[in-house]
Parts: structure tokens; C-alpha cells; sequence
């Protein structure tokens, strides 16, 4: 079973390795509204999303929203690096991504999907899920939300 709307964020221990980033804690997170994008060099959908993720990030990221990319194997293929790497590189991925070849991230936060994204408030609450091919569709009106309540705040 998924997490639930008030969940609290899982830990982010446990990643094979970090780019863009140091390594970063949930505790460190906290005061921020955080959104994870959970995404596979495998999944077509996923790099069709790339460029709203980038522009969430340009465009919330002076207002304090952190996104924090996920790389989420599918297949044994997927564990490969330099294929990530290029792929980082090619979307213009500059916010922090880790790269979870063991699962140990996806797995707390019972994730399956690729694409999947979890916005959490600055409390550290999850707010929203979606996943699948319109799951952009489905968090971007709830992370305006989010931003619009986090600026009055």
C-alpha cells in the first residue's frame, strides 16, 4: 500500500550515489516545500516530462521549492550509470538527483511507478501523489496550491 496524504517524508539514506548534490538528509528538507520526481532512463513517459520538471523548478524555486530527482531502475539495464549521467545531462537536470540502483529510497517511500511524483509541504507532510502519464496533470494544480499557501505563510 502507497503512502497517505499526511505521511511523514521517508528517509533518503540508502541512494547509490548523488549528482548535482551532496547527499541530502529529510531533516534538512524541513521549513521547505519539497517535490521528488521519481523517473527511470527507460520510461519514454518520463523524458517527455523532463522539461516541466525543469520548469517547476525555475520557475518555484525562487518562492523555496526544492525538487529532488529520483532515478528508479525498471530493468537490470537501468543500473548502468553513464546512460543516468547522459541522461542528467541531456534534459538539463541541475537540481539534485539520486540515483537509487538499490531501491533502498523507492522502497520507503513504497513507490512502484515511473513516472510518480510526492509533494511534501515545508512540515515534511506529503500533500500529493500522482503517477502515471498524466501525473503531471494531476500534481501541478496542487503544487500551485502548495506554493500559493507556502508564499503567504
Amino acid at each position: 500500500m502507497g503512502m497517505r496524504i499526511g505521511t511523514e517524508m521517508p528517509s533518503l539514506e540508502g541512494g547509490s550515489e548523488w549528482r548535482n548534490s551532496e547527499a541530502i538528509s529529510t531533516q534538512s528538507l524541513k521549513g521547505t516545500p519539497t517535490l521528488f520526481h521519481f523517473w527511470s532512463v527507460s520510461c519514454h513517459t518520463c523524458s517527455e516530462l523532463m522539461p516541466r520538471v525543469n520548469e517547476w523548478r525555475d520557475n518555484y524555486g525562487s518562492e523555496n521549492l526544492r525538487v529532488i530527482g529520483i532515478h528508479m531502475p525498471r530493468y537490470e539495464s537501468d543500473t548502468q550509470l553513464e546512460p543516468v549521467y547522459q541522461s542528467i545531462e541531456k534534459y538539463g537536470l541541475t537540481h539534485p538527483q539520486v540515483i537509487d540502483n538499490l531501491h533502498r529510497i523507492t522502497d520507503a517511500f513504497t513507490n512502484e511507478f515511473v513516472p510518480a511524483f510526492y509533494l511534501f509541504d515545508g512540515e515534511g507532510k506529503l500533500k500529493s501523489f500522482a503517477a502515471g502519464e498524466k501525473a503531471a496533470n494531476f500534481i501541478q494544480p496542487a503544487l500551485e496550491r502548495l506554493m500559493a499557501a507556502a508564499s503567504k505563510a
